[in-house]
């Protein structure tokens, strides 16, 4: 499907968990100084305009990263991500967001390596225009991630970092990025695997980190965040009310630093009641 355009949703609840986490884990790839490779397999737009477009439509930076800014209490690790966002907007008001491909290109070493995935052809166009003169350095495929990620694993200096988030507005998407990260481990055991999903009122959200935690890396870390409970609004709607992460092959570092901020997303996201988190680690 290519309905999806993530402009609609920049900014939210989950592109704060999604990205915090992101940085995170580039922070601390580079506490060695061997190059790596970031490779995204659904990149989008990677720069999005919040007060305007599809942004606007639905406005749900404003229970994002909105929550977050201009704030003076945020933990570390959460001022190194508002910190981020902040470079593109250099006046001070929160007008664009920078998706996890701007995000990862603007902290990335010079010897170190992006490679991005975008099949939406309005979203590859714009993508291909927001990296316009970023070199070699930068690689982008008008591709589908799941099926072009194979290619380049393993990556040359062995080392390496895949984002994966698709949309999953198909349902085999659940089954497609299990697949993925079976087979990509089978091709590059060590790699750092970070695999985004939403959470929703479906048997699969909920299946989908217990069957990844079962894949044979050599430890995993799995991330919720949920920013109210599961209950039906009055329309019996019950949509998005959270997303989470599962890393296959973890820095160590990444368990304790979200241990410093999870229960401070979790208060300052809330939506409503039953907002909660989980946060689970398991090491070789």
């Amino acid at each position: 499907m290519l309905s999806y355009r993530h402009a609609f949703h920049a900014g939210n609840h989950a592109d704060v968990l999604k990205h915090t986490v992101l940085l995170q884990l580039i922070k601390q790839l580079q506490g060695k100084d061997k190059p790596f490779w970031v490779i995204d397999t659904h990149a989008g737009a990677g720069l999005y305009a919040l007060d305007e477009g599809y942004a606007r439509q639905l406005a749900e930076y404003r229970e994002g990263i909105a929550r977050l800014w201009g704030r003076t209490d945020l933990p570390a690790t959460l001022a190194e991500y508002v910190a981020a966002v902040q470079e593109v907007n250099p006046d001070g008001k929160l007008k664009h967001y920078p998706g996890s491909p701007w995000l990862a290109y603007r902290h990335l070493r010079e010897q170190d390596r992006l490679r991005l995935f975008e099949l939406h052809t309005t979203d590859v166009r714009l993508l291909q225009q927001n990296f316009a003169g970023a070199g070699k350095q930068t690689l982008i495929q008008h591709e589908d991630g799941l099926a072009g990620l194979k290619a380049f694993l393993p990556p040359p200096p062995r080392r390496g970092l895949v984002l994966i988030d698709p949309s999953y507005e198909d349902k085999r998407d659940y089954l497609k990025v299990y697949q993925v990260l079976r087979d990509s481990l089978e091709r590059f055991s060590t790699g750092v695997y970070a695999l985004w999903y939403p959470c929703l009122a479906r048997s699969e959200t909920r299946d989908l980190p217990e069957k990844i935690k079962r894949l044979p890396a050599k430890g995993w870390l799995h991330v919720e965040l949920c920013v109210r409970g599961r209950e039906p609004d009055e329309n019996g709607h019950v949509g998005m009310y959270g997303s989470g992460m599962v890393v296959l092959n973890p820095p160590w570092k990444l368990y304790e630093t979200l241990q410093e901020i999870m229960p401070w997303l979790q208060e300052n996201l809330a939506q409503g009641p039953g907002a909660s988190f989980t946060l689970e680690y398991k090491s070789e």
